[in-house]
């Protein structure tokens, strides 16, 4: 099913009304007011999940989980959030599917439309994940492609709201490589008036596109996006900083080289020290201590590292009421 970007919000009716069937490929399917929204929605869940009042709305759906690489928070967040929601999800890689012996993606999109009622898929190709998504008349949701990652982003602003009690106006600073993890930061930025620094080494900056997009929505939200080789300028005054590892899956070959390259972005205390006193310490997770962040941060008082992954479930179980609830 391709996506339709909503209109805005009127204030008539909650803005996540408006995503029932729709995809989630990168944040900016979505309104600013409807990521908002699908905030709002996970912080209430929640707490009602905490309260032991969850109701079960996703009760006879079920979810097709295709998994082309390795997952830990993304599988059991998305599999644990169908049960706790009543529904019911199967987890599959390309080699229980007729996939790995050649089923074309268009005909498994359309076999896959008659049995379940959403797809999530985390691969490595957001082209195949689009062309999936065009021959399926049901909700495809992205777990993770080279480009975007917006479950893993909606969860990091679940985290700031719960730790700051607001999103506008907060400034996030992001420390590293400018993949798929800092493109969804920047889209989930733009949509909510976060001021986001991003330090990259040279030759690892974000994709030109995705800066174009975010800048586009950022300018209607007051955003600030900057961009820079210079972690320390990135860091100063920041409510929060976030690293990522420095060679991500399929890029093991590239690794010694990009030890190299990313030589002085490592996340330590004396960066840390530049960032406001109480600033928070995030990180999607897997992380490699000594290498992008050192022991003393992440195990650290500042660190929200494991809140930040138990809020992958609630803002998926979000996620999910939304689109097929």
């Amino acid at each position: 099913m391709s996506s339709n970007p909503g209109t805005a919000w009127t204030g008539e009716a909650s803005p996540i009304t408006s995503l029932k069937g729709r995809d989630c490929l990168t944040l900016l399917d979505f309104t600013p007011q409807e990521i908002q929204g699908l905030v709002e929605e996970a912080l209430r869940m929640k707490q009602e999940w905490k309260a032991e009042k969850a109701d079960r709305p996703l009760a006879g759906k079920a979810l097709a989980m295709i998994f082309d690489k390795p997952s830990t928070r993304t599988r059991i967040s998305f599999e644990t959030g169908m049960a706790q929601l009543g529904g019911h999800s199967l987890s599959l890689n390309r080699g229980d599917l007729q996939l790995g012996r050649g089923e074309s993606l268009a005909d498994t999109a359309r076999v896959l439309s008659g049995y379940v009622d959403a797809v999530l898929i985390r691969t490595f190709s957001h082209k195949a994940l689009e062309e999936l998504a065009q021959h399926a008349s049901i909700p495809i949701i992205n777990g993770l492609t080279d480009l975007h990652h917006p479950c893993q982003a909606l969860a990091d602003l679940l985290t700031l709201k719960e730790s700051r009690g607001g999103l506008t106006g907060l400034t996030l600073t992001y420390i590293g490589d400018g993949n798929n993890m800092l493109h969804s930061l920047l889209e989930a930025a733009a949509a909510t008036g976060i001021h986001l620094r991003a330090a990259t080494p040279p030759g690892y900056e974000p994709d030109p596109v995705v800066i174009q997009r975010a800048q586009q929505v950022a300018a209607r939200t007051g955003s600030d996006l900057h961009f820079t080789s210079d972690p320390r300028e990135a860091v100063t005054k920041a409510d929060a900083v976030y690293t990522d590892v420095w060679a991500s899956m399929g890029q093991e070959e590239e690794k010694e080289q990009r030890i190299r390259d990313f030589a002085g972005f490592q996340v330590d205390t004396a960066l840390m020290s530049l960032a406001k006193p109480d600033a928070l310490f995030m990180h999607c997770l897997p992380a490699y201590r000594g290498l992008e962040v050192t022991a003393e941060v992440i195990d650290g008082s500042s660190s929200v590292v494991f809140p930040q992954a138990e809020n992958r479930l609630h803002a998926q179980k979000a996620l999910l009421a939304a689109l097929i609830g």
